[in-house]
Protein backbone atom coordinates (compact mmCIF):
# COMPACT_ATOMS: atom_id res chain seq x y z
CA UNK A 1 0.00 0.00 0.00
CA UNK A 2 1.30 3.61 -0.91
CA UNK A 3 1.95 6.05 1.79
CA UNK A 4 0.43 9.88 0.89
CA UNK A 5 3.60 11.18 -0.33
CA UNK A 6 4.24 7.89 -2.62
CA UNK A 7 0.32 8.02 -4.40
CA UNK A 8 0.53 11.52 -4.49
CA UNK A 9 3.99 11.06 -6.58
CA UNK A 10 1.86 8.50 -8.55
CA UNK A 11 -1.03 10.50 -9.61
CA UNK A 12 0.91 12.75 -10.47
CA UNK A 13 3.00 11.03 -13.47
CA UNK A 14 -0.19 8.38 -14.08
CA UNK A 15 -2.96 11.35 -14.58
CA UNK A 16 -5.62 10.36 -17.01
CA UNK A 17 -5.35 11.81 -20.87
CA UNK A 18 -8.99 13.05 -21.07
CA UNK A 19 -10.52 15.06 -18.84
CA UNK A 20 -13.68 12.79 -16.77
CA UNK A 21 -16.91 15.19 -18.20
CA UNK A 22 -18.53 16.59 -15.31
CA UNK A 23 -22.36 14.95 -15.08
CA UNK A 24 -23.03 19.00 -14.42
CA UNK A 25 -22.35 19.89 -17.74
CA UNK A 26 -24.60 17.08 -19.29
CA UNK A 27 -28.00 17.68 -19.77
CA UNK A 28 -28.87 13.96 -17.82
CA UNK A 29 -26.12 11.47 -16.91
CA UNK A 30 -28.63 8.62 -16.08
CA UNK A 31 -29.84 6.06 -18.25
CA UNK A 32 -33.51 7.16 -19.18
CA UNK A 33 -34.18 3.64 -19.56
CA UNK A 34 -33.26 3.10 -15.95
CA UNK A 35 -36.35 3.84 -14.02
CA UNK A 36 -38.23 2.00 -11.52
CA UNK A 37 -41.28 1.25 -13.04
CA UNK A 38 -38.99 -0.81 -15.11
CA UNK A 39 -37.22 -2.45 -12.32
CA UNK A 40 -38.45 -6.11 -12.15
CA UNK A 41 -39.11 -6.61 -8.48
CA UNK A 42 -38.99 -10.00 -7.15
CA UNK A 43 -38.26 -11.93 -3.74
CA UNK A 44 -34.40 -11.45 -3.79
CA UNK A 45 -34.20 -7.41 -4.90
CA UNK A 46 -38.00 -6.59 -2.54
CA UNK A 47 -36.23 -4.92 0.15
CA UNK A 48 -32.94 -2.93 -2.06
CA UNK A 49 -36.24 -2.00 -3.91
CA UNK A 50 -38.10 -0.65 -1.22
CA UNK A 51 -34.77 1.48 0.22
CA UNK A 52 -33.88 3.04 -3.22
CA UNK A 53 -37.80 3.71 -3.31
CA UNK A 54 -37.75 5.56 0.10
CA UNK A 55 -34.45 7.33 -0.41
CA UNK A 56 -35.36 9.11 -3.67
CA UNK A 57 -38.63 9.94 -2.40
CA UNK A 58 -37.17 12.00 1.02
CA UNK A 59 -33.47 11.79 0.15
CA UNK A 60 -31.15 12.62 3.05
CA UNK A 61 -33.97 12.13 5.23
CA UNK A 62 -34.88 8.70 6.34
CA UNK A 63 -32.06 6.56 4.88
CA UNK A 64 -28.71 8.13 4.91
CA UNK A 65 -26.18 6.33 3.86
CA UNK A 66 -27.89 3.94 1.52
CA UNK A 67 -24.89 1.15 0.68
CA UNK A 68 -25.93 -1.34 -2.12
CA UNK A 69 -24.15 -4.62 -2.69
CA UNK A 70 -24.10 -7.46 -4.81
CA UNK A 71 -22.11 -9.37 -7.74
CA UNK A 72 -21.57 -7.94 -11.49
CA UNK A 73 -25.17 -7.60 -13.15
CA UNK A 74 -27.55 -7.81 -10.80
CA UNK A 75 -29.41 -4.38 -10.90
CA UNK A 76 -27.27 -2.13 -8.74
CA UNK A 77 -26.30 0.44 -11.38
CA UNK A 78 -30.00 0.29 -12.81
CA UNK A 79 -31.16 1.13 -9.24
CA UNK A 80 -28.64 3.99 -9.13
CA UNK A 81 -30.00 5.49 -12.18
CA UNK A 82 -33.70 4.86 -11.24
CA UNK A 83 -32.82 7.05 -8.09
CA UNK A 84 -31.56 9.64 -10.15
CA UNK A 85 -34.21 9.82 -12.90
CA UNK A 86 -36.69 9.92 -10.21
CA UNK A 87 -35.13 12.97 -8.40
CA UNK A 88 -34.57 14.75 -11.21
CA UNK A 89 -38.25 14.24 -12.69
CA UNK A 90 -39.99 15.12 -9.55
CA UNK A 91 -37.21 17.38 -7.26
CA UNK A 92 -35.54 18.96 -10.42
CA UNK A 93 -33.97 21.93 -7.71
CA UNK A 94 -31.59 19.03 -6.03
CA UNK A 95 -28.20 19.92 -6.99
CA UNK A 96 -27.36 15.41 -7.85
CA UNK A 97 -24.16 13.97 -8.67
CA UNK A 98 -23.47 10.56 -9.88
CA UNK A 99 -19.82 9.21 -10.42
CA UNK A 100 -18.05 6.01 -10.57
CA UNK A 101 -15.13 5.63 -7.90
CA UNK A 102 -12.87 6.06 -10.64
CA UNK A 103 -14.31 9.24 -11.62
CA UNK A 104 -14.16 10.67 -8.46
CA UNK A 105 -10.37 9.12 -8.80
CA UNK A 106 -9.65 10.66 -11.86
CA UNK A 107 -11.29 14.35 -10.68
CA UNK A 108 -9.03 14.33 -6.98
CA UNK A 109 -6.07 13.73 -9.38
CA UNK A 110 -6.32 16.64 -11.73
CA UNK A 111 -6.40 18.78 -8.39
CA UNK A 112 -3.19 17.45 -7.48
CA UNK A 113 -2.14 17.81 -10.94
CA UNK A 114 -2.02 21.78 -11.57
CA UNK A 115 0.39 24.70 -10.47
CA UNK A 116 -2.80 26.26 -9.09
CA UNK A 117 -3.42 23.48 -6.76
CA UNK A 118 -4.96 25.24 -4.05
CA UNK A 119 -7.48 26.92 -5.98
CA UNK A 120 -7.89 23.80 -7.97
CA UNK A 121 -8.35 21.70 -4.62
CA UNK A 122 -11.25 24.59 -3.92
CA UNK A 123 -13.10 23.71 -6.93
CA UNK A 124 -13.01 20.07 -6.36
CA UNK A 125 -14.28 20.47 -2.86
CA UNK A 126 -16.70 22.57 -4.00
CA UNK A 127 -18.22 20.78 -6.55
CA UNK A 128 -18.59 17.02 -4.94
CA UNK A 129 -19.67 19.30 -1.20
CA UNK A 130 -22.29 21.67 -2.36
CA UNK A 131 -24.90 18.94 -3.37
CA UNK A 132 -28.05 17.02 -2.31
CA UNK A 133 -27.14 13.95 -3.45
CA UNK A 134 -23.96 12.25 -4.22
CA UNK A 135 -24.36 8.72 -5.53
CA UNK A 136 -20.65 6.72 -5.95
CA UNK A 137 -20.60 3.55 -7.92
CA UNK A 138 -18.43 0.98 -7.37
CA UNK A 139 -16.65 2.06 -4.44
CA UNK A 140 -14.51 -0.97 -3.81
CA UNK A 141 -11.87 0.75 -5.77
CA UNK A 142 -11.58 3.51 -3.55
CA UNK A 143 -9.73 0.59 -1.43
CA UNK A 144 -5.72 1.43 -1.85
CA UNK A 145 -6.27 4.63 -2.09
CA UNK A 146 -5.21 6.37 1.06
CA UNK A 147 -5.01 9.89 0.00
CA UNK A 148 -8.21 9.60 -1.99
CA UNK A 149 -9.96 7.55 0.49
CA UNK A 150 -8.80 10.73 2.89
CA UNK A 151 -10.44 13.10 0.59
CA UNK A 152 -13.86 10.94 -0.05
CA UNK A 153 -14.15 10.29 4.15
CA UNK A 154 -14.15 14.74 4.72
CA UNK A 155 -16.53 14.75 1.55
CA UNK A 156 -18.60 12.20 3.18
CA UNK A 157 -18.76 13.82 6.52
CA UNK A 158 -19.80 16.93 5.42
CA UNK A 159 -23.03 16.30 3.12
CA UNK A 160 -23.96 13.63 6.09
CA UNK A 161 -23.64 16.49 8.59
CA UNK A 162 -25.85 19.46 6.40
CA UNK A 163 -28.34 16.39 5.68
CA UNK A 164 -27.79 15.76 2.31
CA UNK A 165 -28.24 11.79 0.67
CA UNK A 166 -25.33 9.60 0.06
CA UNK A 167 -25.68 6.32 -2.07
CA UNK A 168 -23.15 4.21 -2.37
CA UNK A 169 -22.58 0.54 -4.30
CA UNK A 170 -20.22 -1.86 -4.66
CA UNK A 171 -19.63 -5.78 -5.89
CA UNK A 172 -18.86 -6.27 -1.58
CA UNK A 173 -19.85 -5.54 1.42
CA UNK A 174 -18.26 -2.75 3.32
CA UNK A 175 -16.21 -5.05 5.64
CA UNK A 176 -15.04 -7.34 2.92
CA UNK A 177 -13.39 -4.24 0.84
CA UNK A 178 -9.99 -4.76 1.85
CA UNK A 179 -7.36 -2.05 2.89
CA UNK A 180 -10.27 0.18 3.93
CA UNK A 181 -9.74 2.85 6.54
CA UNK A 182 -11.85 2.18 9.56
CA UNK A 183 -13.31 5.45 10.09
CA UNK A 184 -14.38 5.26 6.46
CA UNK A 185 -15.98 1.32 6.84
CA UNK A 186 -17.50 3.03 9.77
CA UNK A 187 -19.31 5.89 8.17
CA UNK A 188 -20.80 3.28 5.33
CA UNK A 189 -21.72 1.06 7.87
CA UNK A 190 -23.93 3.88 10.04
CA UNK A 191 -26.01 3.52 7.24
CA UNK A 192 -28.94 1.22 5.78
CA UNK A 193 -26.93 -1.69 3.57
CA UNK A 194 -28.80 -4.10 1.55
CA UNK A 195 -27.25 -6.56 -0.97
CA UNK A 196 -28.58 -7.82 -3.88
CA UNK A 197 -29.18 -11.50 -4.68
CA UNK A 198 -29.53 -13.38 -8.18
CA UNK A 199 -32.81 -13.71 -9.04
CA UNK A 200 -34.95 -16.88 -8.77
CA UNK A 201 -36.13 -18.39 -12.15
CA UNK A 202 -39.64 -16.41 -11.53
CA UNK A 203 -37.79 -12.96 -11.35
CA UNK A 204 -35.49 -14.12 -14.59
CA UNK A 205 -38.46 -15.03 -16.72
CA UNK A 206 -40.43 -11.45 -15.18
CA UNK A 207 -37.31 -9.39 -16.00
CA UNK A 208 -37.03 -11.52 -19.62
CA UNK A 209 -40.76 -10.92 -20.13
CA UNK A 210 -40.19 -6.88 -18.97
CA UNK A 211 -38.11 -6.74 -21.71
CA UNK A 212 -39.92 -8.21 -24.48
CA UNK A 213 -42.51 -5.92 -23.53
CA UNK A 214 -40.44 -2.87 -23.87
CA UNK A 215 -38.47 -3.85 -26.81
CA UNK A 216 -41.64 -4.91 -28.55
CA UNK A 217 -39.82 -8.37 -29.01
CA UNK A 218 -41.73 -11.67 -29.91
CA UNK A 219 -40.86 -14.81 -27.44
CA UNK A 220 -43.08 -17.97 -27.30
CA UNK A 221 -42.90 -18.92 -23.39
CA UNK A 222 -41.09 -21.87 -23.83
CA UNK A 223 -38.11 -19.97 -25.79
CA UNK A 224 -38.31 -17.48 -22.59
CA UNK A 225 -38.39 -20.30 -19.88
CA UNK A 226 -35.21 -21.79 -21.64
CA UNK A 227 -33.57 -18.90 -21.59
CA UNK A 228 -34.14 -18.25 -17.64
CA UNK A 229 -33.42 -21.68 -17.29
CA UNK A 230 -30.12 -21.30 -18.75
CA UNK A 231 -28.65 -18.07 -17.21
CA UNK A 232 -28.96 -17.92 -13.23
CA UNK A 233 -27.22 -15.39 -12.32
CA UNK A 234 -26.34 -12.13 -14.67
CA UNK A 235 -29.06 -9.92 -15.44
CA UNK A 236 -26.94 -8.37 -18.73
CA UNK A 237 -26.00 -11.84 -19.83
CA UNK A 238 -29.97 -12.57 -19.25
CA UNK A 239 -31.20 -9.68 -21.60
CA UNK A 240 -28.06 -10.39 -23.75
CA UNK A 241 -28.85 -13.76 -24.20
CA UNK A 242 -32.67 -12.45 -25.37
CA UNK A 243 -31.15 -9.70 -27.59
CA UNK A 244 -29.03 -12.58 -29.29
CA UNK A 245 -32.04 -15.15 -29.79
CA UNK A 246 -34.54 -12.25 -31.36
CA UNK A 247 -30.98 -11.22 -34.00
CA UNK A 248 -31.34 -14.75 -35.32
CA UNK A 249 -35.15 -14.93 -35.92
CA UNK A 250 -34.26 -11.29 -37.65
CA UNK A 251 -31.83 -13.19 -39.67
CA UNK A 252 -34.53 -16.07 -40.83
CA UNK A 253 -37.34 -13.64 -41.23
CA UNK A 254 -39.63 -15.35 -38.57
CA UNK A 255 -42.17 -13.21 -36.45
CA UNK A 256 -41.83 -15.13 -33.26
CA UNK A 257 -38.53 -17.06 -31.49
CA UNK A 258 -39.28 -20.07 -30.58
CA UNK A 259 -37.44 -22.71 -28.19
CA UNK A 260 -35.19 -23.89 -31.13
CA UNK A 261 -34.13 -20.15 -32.12
CA UNK A 262 -33.68 -20.03 -27.85
CA UNK A 263 -31.02 -23.34 -28.28
CA UNK A 264 -29.33 -21.72 -31.19
CA UNK A 265 -28.69 -18.39 -29.56
CA UNK A 266 -26.41 -20.85 -26.96
CA UNK A 267 -25.14 -23.35 -29.18
CA UNK A 268 -21.42 -21.84 -29.06
CA UNK A 269 -21.56 -21.46 -25.07
CA UNK A 270 -21.85 -25.02 -24.56
CA UNK A 271 -21.48 -28.15 -25.80
CA UNK A 272 -24.22 -30.42 -26.76
CA UNK A 273 -25.38 -32.30 -23.78
CA UNK A 274 -28.07 -34.97 -25.97
CA UNK A 275 -26.00 -37.89 -25.86
CA UNK A 276 -26.40 -40.22 -28.25
CA UNK A 277 -29.36 -38.29 -29.69
CA UNK A 278 -31.87 -39.63 -27.32
CA UNK A 279 -34.71 -38.01 -27.09
CA UNK A 280 -37.16 -37.48 -23.78
CA UNK A 281 -39.38 -40.23 -24.89
CA UNK A 282 -36.59 -42.82 -25.18
CA UNK A 283 -34.94 -41.73 -21.75
CA UNK A 284 -37.96 -42.14 -19.77
CA UNK A 285 -38.93 -45.64 -21.48
CA UNK A 286 -35.10 -46.32 -20.56
CA UNK A 287 -35.36 -45.48 -16.60
CA UNK A 288 -39.16 -47.25 -17.04
CA UNK A 289 -37.53 -50.81 -18.21
CA UNK A 290 -34.68 -49.95 -15.60
CA UNK A 291 -37.10 -50.10 -12.44
CA UNK A 292 -39.83 -52.35 -14.31
CA UNK A 293 -42.32 -49.84 -13.81
CA UNK A 294 -44.61 -48.18 -16.27
CA UNK A 295 -44.89 -45.08 -18.20
CA UNK A 296 -47.90 -44.12 -16.94
CA UNK A 297 -46.83 -44.90 -13.33
CA UNK A 298 -44.09 -42.97 -14.21
CA UNK A 299 -45.61 -39.65 -15.24
CA UNK A 300 -48.61 -40.48 -13.51
CA UNK A 301 -50.00 -39.24 -9.87
CA UNK A 302 -48.83 -41.84 -7.96
CA UNK A 303 -46.09 -40.61 -4.32
CA UNK A 304 -45.03 -44.05 -3.35
CA UNK A 305 -41.12 -44.31 -3.35
CA UNK A 306 -41.10 -47.01 -6.26
CA UNK A 307 -42.19 -44.60 -8.40
CA UNK A 308 -40.91 -41.13 -6.83
CA UNK A 309 -37.67 -42.47 -7.24
CA UNK A 310 -37.49 -43.30 -10.76
CA UNK A 311 -40.00 -40.15 -11.54
CA UNK A 312 -36.97 -37.51 -10.13
CA UNK A 313 -34.47 -39.48 -12.45
CA UNK A 314 -35.83 -39.54 -15.51
CA UNK A 315 -36.66 -35.60 -14.70
CA UNK A 316 -32.80 -35.20 -14.24
CA UNK A 317 -31.66 -37.14 -17.09
CA UNK A 318 -33.77 -35.45 -19.68
CA UNK A 319 -32.89 -31.89 -18.20
CA UNK A 320 -29.12 -33.07 -18.65
CA UNK A 321 -28.90 -33.96 -21.85
CA UNK A 322 -31.39 -32.51 -23.89
CA UNK A 323 -31.42 -28.93 -22.06
CA UNK A 324 -35.30 -28.88 -22.05
CA UNK A 325 -36.97 -26.35 -20.34
CA UNK A 326 -38.87 -27.38 -16.93
CA UNK A 327 -42.11 -25.82 -18.33
CA UNK A 328 -41.97 -28.52 -20.99
CA UNK A 329 -40.72 -31.27 -18.90
CA UNK A 330 -43.20 -30.86 -16.06
CA UNK A 331 -45.66 -30.99 -19.26
CA UNK A 332 -44.28 -34.54 -19.98
CA UNK A 333 -44.97 -35.46 -16.30
CA UNK A 334 -48.61 -34.88 -16.20
CA UNK A 335 -48.75 -31.02 -16.19
CA UNK A 336 -46.68 -30.67 -13.16
CA UNK A 337 -45.51 -26.92 -11.64
CA UNK A 338 -42.04 -26.41 -12.88
CA UNK A 339 -41.08 -25.62 -9.45
CA UNK A 340 -41.67 -29.54 -9.04
CA UNK A 341 -39.39 -30.34 -11.49
CA UNK A 342 -36.57 -28.04 -10.29
CA UNK A 343 -36.96 -30.13 -7.15
CA UNK A 344 -36.45 -33.03 -8.81
CA UNK A 345 -33.84 -31.92 -11.19
CA UNK A 346 -31.52 -30.55 -8.39
CA UNK A 347 -32.14 -33.31 -5.58
CA UNK A 348 -31.04 -35.94 -8.10
CA UNK A 349 -28.06 -33.62 -8.97
CA UNK A 350 -26.97 -33.06 -5.62
CA UNK A 351 -27.23 -37.52 -5.19
CA UNK A 352 -25.22 -37.92 -8.33
CA UNK A 353 -22.59 -36.61 -6.36
CA UNK A 354 -22.69 -37.71 -3.10
CA UNK A 355 -24.66 -41.07 -3.45
CA UNK A 356 -22.61 -43.97 -5.10
CA UNK A 357 -25.69 -46.30 -5.58
CA UNK A 358 -27.48 -43.28 -7.46
CA UNK A 359 -24.46 -42.72 -9.45
CA UNK A 360 -24.56 -46.35 -10.57
CA UNK A 361 -28.11 -46.03 -11.62
CA UNK A 362 -27.90 -42.87 -13.93
CA UNK A 363 -24.47 -44.51 -15.18
CA UNK A 364 -26.41 -47.67 -16.20
CA UNK A 365 -29.23 -46.08 -18.14
CA UNK A 366 -27.04 -43.58 -19.65
CA UNK A 367 -25.33 -46.43 -21.10
CA UNK A 368 -28.46 -48.04 -22.33
CA UNK A 369 -29.12 -44.75 -24.23
CA UNK A 370 -25.85 -44.48 -25.67
CA UNK A 371 -26.85 -48.55 -27.29
CA UNK A 372 -29.86 -47.55 -28.47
Amino acid sequence: MLDPQEEEAYLKNNKPKTKVVDSEDQKNPFDPEFTFDNFVVGKCNQYVYAAARAVAENPGRKINPLFIYGGVGLGKTHLLHSIGNYIREYKPNLKIKYVTCEQFTNDYIESLSTSAKMKTNSEFRSKYRNLDVLMVDDIQFIAKKISTQEEFFHTFNELQQNGKQIIICSDRHPKEIETLEDRLRSRMLMGLIQDLQSPDLETRIAILRKKCQLEKYSFDDEAINYIAERVESDIRELKGMLFKAYSLLSLLGKKTVDIFDAREAFSDKNDEKNEGGSSAEQIIEAVCNYFNISKSDITGKKKNKEIVEPRMIAIYLINEMLEMPLVSIGKLFGGRDHTTIMHARDKIGTESKTNKKTQTIINEIKKVLKSV
